[in-house]
């Protein structure tokens, strides 16, 4: 594609990345954290439940649409040079965004120690590695760098000689690295882990990659092509969770596979609704303003946290009312629920006005 030629732009991506977002402040945001039904958490440690395939659908739709607005076939040496400055430029963004989150969530929560690592840092460190990889590496390249990716981080692993907390390789990198600014620190042991950190980053930008050949499939073959590519990574990141299990902590190379999968046949179910159908976007603006949506909800939960509002909302009114009816999980269930509503409509409200922020 040349720099001036606008995307290739399909519904079906946008509303699979509200939907993800969507399902990200729904987790993110419970009544009370006590009280959650066991789909809503995330695996101790070994295991997939659906909120573990959250993060890794965002990032696959990262990759979609690199797949969809990049491409080095049709992009003179000097245009790759122009869309993959900008492709860098706007990473660095959602580094600098997810910084300054961190920044505003130690003064809401009073957290000692800074935190450099995140959920935007990892997610603009991947665009920016996936697109220069588009802009640089024909089709076999890519798949051969998504091998590497992986089997190199499972040799990783293995030679790490542990899979359990805080002792896996991964875990005792971060806490080298990072100390008290890992998202856990034990002080007295010098263990910690951060799971967004530097090792399994590497499986992550695989995922991102991965997002990026089925984009590719979804342009060029469709419904179908989607459905094949999705079975394919369920079968091999099932057959690989015999050796290596699944665990989103370690971005184990079984689970980046197996989450690649499901995230396929979710493309293609939008794709089919949505793109062939015709059906009602529904979802599509959280998609289209996904950035927004997510830091402004942690600005606002922090601001709600930091004045008491939070608390004050949820037991003195939803608890009350749904608790003694239906139990706390239910009422800490509403709660996030309509957090997730707020967001909604206002995300509805700013696409119906033509507004989208860009980052």
């Amino acid at each position: 594609m040349n720099a001036g030629e606008r995307p290739q732009r399909f519904t079906s991506v946008d509303v699979l990345r509200g939907w993800a977002v969507a399902a990200m402040l729904l987790v993110n945001y419970p009544g009370n954290w006590g009280s959650i039904y066991a789909p809503l958490e995330h695996a101790a440690w070994h295991g997939c439940t659906p909120t573990d395939l959250i993060f890794p659908t965002f990032l696959f739709v990262v990759g979609v649409s690199i797949a969809l607005g990049m491409s080095r076939e049709t992009a003179s040496r000097a245009e790759r040079r122009a869309l993959l400055g900008k492709a860098w430029m706007r990473a660095l963004r959602l580094v600098a965004i997810g910084m300054l989150l961190n920044l505003v969530a130690m003064w809401a929560y009073d957290i000692a120690a800074f935190r450099p690592w995140g959920v935007l840092q990892r997610i603009g460190l991947c665009f920016g590695a996936a697109a220069t990889a588009v802009l640089y590496l024909r089709t076999r390249g890519q798949w051969r760098c998504i091998v590497a990716l992986l089997l190199g981080y499972w040799a990783l692993l293995v030679a790490g000689g542990s899979l359990e907390p805080w002792h896996n390789i991964a875990s005792r990198v971060d806490a080298w690295m990072l100390g008290a600014h890992a998202y856990k620190f034990d002080a007295a042991t010098g263990l910690g882990h951060e799971p967004e950190g530097l090792l399994s980053a590497f499986p992550a930008l695989a995922t991102t990659l991965l997002g990026v050949r089925a984009g590719v499939v979804l342009r060029e073959r469709g419904t179908r092509g989607l459905l094949l590519f999705g079975v394919a990574a369920l079968a091999v990141g099932g057959a690989w969770s015999l050796l290596l299990p699944w665990n989103k902590n370690l971005w184990t190379p079984s689970y980046a596979v197996w989450t690649a999968g499901w995230a396929t046949l979710l493309l293609a179910l939008c794709h089919w609704l949505f793109d062939v159908r015709g059906w009602r976007p529904f979802g599509r603006s959280m998609g289209i303003n996904a950035i927004t949506a997510y830091a402004g909800s942690w600005v606002m939960a922090c601001l709600l946290e930091r004045f008491g509002v939070f608390g004050a909302l949820y037991r003195g009114v939803l608890q009350p009312a749904i608790g003694p009816l239906l139990g706390d999980k239910a009422a800490s269930l509403a709660f996030a629920f309509a957090f997730v509503a707020f967001w909604w409509l206002l995300m509805w409200a700013m696409a119906k006005r033509g507004i989208r922020i860009s980052f």
